[in-house]
């Protein structure tokens, strides 16, 4: 059963944001009534058992109305009273105090557009509040707080609303109309001015072309064309390889001995005479 009132709650808490913007931290609207039965209930603290039940962060609000209507009560609700006086303070703008009924329902309006949760034990004004768009109400029930689920008028007011987001309005339609209609000028006037400007440029470059092949005597008679022949270029300097140039030592003859002339020094190659087998033999003995 906890688990379904829990799924039950957060799917009328998610009603409530996606179709009338009820954003958190939420604001719960508490009569007299409600804060009476969370001190007799023992129900504390408020915004911790609300939070419990609506998923998100809480702030608990009264009118000086409903604080006046608990104080006119007498002693029975001074505890009630201690307990709505710790709460935010709500603007109702009355001179006069009013009872806490009329007070909720002037505050919500037509339309809540506070976006408040009201709070309350009271049957008649929760019957109330179920007829106006995007009001949630909760109730108490001994130690178990409760959040209503949306009315059928709630649902229907919903679903018409975002039908007619989908639609445009007739405001819209007009609007529309007027700015293809100028496109569509736009667009003529604009294809008009292309066509002159090409016809401009035509009768310029023919021209060019007349002036270009005209002889220089000022005779009407044009020249043939003319093609400049190519001629053969040389290979580019870049990739040719040099050649390379080849020394000749004057300083060492082809049996690689030192020259005569003593210019240069190099070794002389040795040959190293192999010693018999023999020769060894006999110098060892």
């Amino acid at each position: 059963m906890r688990v379904k009132k829990q799924k039950r709650h957060r799917r009328a808490v998610r009603f409530y944001t996606a179709c009338f913007g009820f954003r958190e931290p939420f604001k719960i609207f508490c009569d007299g009534t409600f804060v009476h039965h969370l001190v007799v209930n023992r129900i504390t603290p408020a915004d911790t058992a609300l939070t419990n039940i609506l998923g998100a962060p809480v702030k608990l609000f009264t009118t000086r109305c409903v604080l006046a209507e608990l104080k006119s009560l007498g002693a029975s609700y001074q505890e009630a009273l201690n307990a709505a006086n710790n709460l935010f303070t709500a603007r109702c703008d009355h001179e006069t105090r009013k009872s806490a009924e009329d007070c909720i329902t002037e505050v919500i309006g037509e339309n809540n557009s506070e976006h408040f949760f009201v709070a309350t034990q009271d049957a008649d004004l929760r019957r109330s509040l179920q007829k106006i768009p995007g009001v949630p109400v909760i109730f108490g029930l001994r130690n178990a707080l409760f959040l209503e689920q949306p009315s059928s008028f709630q649902r229907e007011f919903a679903k018409s609303s975002e039908e007619e987001r989908l639609h445009m309005t007739d405001l819209e339609y007009n609007m529309l109309r007027q700015r293809k209609k100028r496109r569509l000028s736009d667009d003529k006037q604009g294809d008009s001015s292309d066509d002159a400007s090409e016809e401009k440029i035509d009768d310029v470059s023919q021209a060019q072309i007349i002036n270009t092949n005209v002889k220089r005597n000022g005779s009407d008679v044009k020249d043939k064309v003319r093609f400049k022949r190519k001629k053969a270029k040389g290979p580019n300097p870049l990739s040719i390889k040099k050649k390379k140039k080849k020394s000749v030592d004057t300083n060492f003859t082809t049996s690689g001995k030192e020259n005569k002339n003593g210019e240069g020094t190099v070794r002389s190659r040795k040959r190293s005479r192999k010693r018999s087998r023999k020769n060894v033999v006999e110098g060892n003995a």
